[in-house]
C-alpha cells in the first residue's frame, strides 16, 4: 500500500506551492492535523502571514482539523486585532505607552477565543475568517468570503458578511457522517476508502466503517 506521508511538506512532486501544512507551520500557536494542505499562487510562507494580529502575549490558538483544503489568500484575523467598540474612541491608545499607558486600566479587549477549524473543511481563496470562529467539519468557506460567524457541519457559507447559503447533504446524511468521522480512521482504512470518500453513496461508507 503506497500511501501519500503526511510528514513531507511537499507531496506532490516537483511543486513547492502545495504543502501539508503542518509541516511547514512554526508559530506553536497553531494548531494543524495530518493531511490538510495549503496551496498558494506565490509561497507556502505566506500561510503563516496571513494569520493576522496573532501576538503571543494575547495567547489565543488557530486549530485546523484533519484533511481541511486551504487556498491561496485565505486570511486569519486573530484576537490581536480586536478593538473596543462600546467605547466613545476605539483607538488602541495604551499601546502606545507614555501618559497614555493608563488608558485601559479597568478594562480589557475583546476577546473572542480560539478560532477552530473542523475536519474536511474546504476554505477558498481570499476568504476571510474572523476571531473566535467556529467551523463544523465539512463547511465549505466560498472564494471572497468574510466569515464572521460560527458555521455548522456540512454547509456552504458565501458572500460579505458571509451566510449560508445550504446544507451539502439531508440533516439525517450530515448525523451519520459526524457518527462516522472517516477521518479518524487509520489511514489504512482511509486509502481502502478513498472511492467511496470521491462518491456520494454515504450508506456505502456505512458500510465501509463496520469492515
Amino acid at each position: 500500500m503506497n500511501i501519500p506521508d503526511k510528514n513531507k511538506p511537499f507531496p506532490l512532486p516537483q511543486y513547492d506551492r502545495l504543502c501539508f501544512l503542518k509541516n511547514t507551520i512554526k508559530n506553536p500557536n497553531i494548531i494543524v492535523g495530518d493531511y490538510t494542505y495549503y496551496d498558494d499562487f506565490e509561497d507556502v510562507n505566506n500561510f503563516e502571514k496571513n494569520v493576522k494580529y496573532h501576538f503571543d502575549f494575547v495567547g489565543d490558538k488557530l486549530i485546523i482539523g484533519k484533511f481541511c483544503m486551504i487556498a491561496s489568500g485565505a486570511k486569519f484575523i486573530m484576537n490581536g486585532g480586536n478593538h473596543l467598540t462600546d467605547s466613545i474612541s476605539t483607538y488602541p491608545f495604551s499601546i502606545f505607552g507614555e501618559d497614555w499607558a493608563n488608558a485601559m486600566e479597568g478594562k480589557s479587549f475583546p476577546y473572542k477565543g480560539d478560532t477552530e477549524i473542523g475536519n474536511d473543511v474546504w476554505i477558498g481563496s481570499n476568504a476571510t475568517i474572523m476571531p473566535g470562529i467556529k467551523i463544523g467539519d465539512g463547511a465549505i468557506i466560498a472564494t471572497n468570503s468574510t466569515l464572521t460567524k460560527d458555521v455548522e457541519p456540512y454547509t456552504i457559507f458565501g458572500g460579505n458578511p458571509a451566510k449560508p447559503i445550504r446544507k451539502r447533504f439531508s440533516e439525517d446524511q450530515i448525523e451519520v457522517l459526524l457518527k462516522l468521522k472517516w477521518w479518524n480512521w487509520n489511514i489504512e482504512k482511509i486509502t481502502q476508502s478513498v472511492q467511496v470518500l470521491s462518491g456520494t453513496n454515504i450508506d456505502e461508507l456505512r458500510k465501509l466503517s463496520n469492515k
